[in-house]
């Protein structure tokens, strides 16, 4: 299913972690974790799903995904923590 999202993945709980958009969120997660994906995430393990968001359109996805890039370690670090403060890998969720 063809959804615009951002997501983040992490290696671990305060890990290293990777802001990155797509149009079907659950297909690209599953490359992460398939290592299907060559990027920074993969170099780092980066393969926990901790935050999503999804939106209508492509062009509001990635314009949000450049507004958290541009955010502070920290900023990134409130947001996954407002709606998952556990850091639970979040793949099951989206999956249905």
């Amino acid at each position: 299913m063809k959804q615009p999202a951002v997501y983040i993945l992490t290696n671990k709980k305060h890990g290293t972690l990777y802001t990155g958009v797509t149009s079907n969120l659950v297909e690209r997660i599953y490359k992460h974790k398939h290592n299907q994906v060559r990027s920074f995430a993969a170099k780092y393990g980066c393969k926990n799903l901790v935050y999503y968001e999804v939106y209508e359109d492509m062009l509001t996805a990635i314009a949000r995904e450049k507004q958290i890039k541009a955010g502070s370690r920290s900023d990134k670090i409130k947001l996954i923590e407002k709606t998952n403060p556990e850091w639970k890998d979040l793949f099951h969720e989206i999956c249905g």
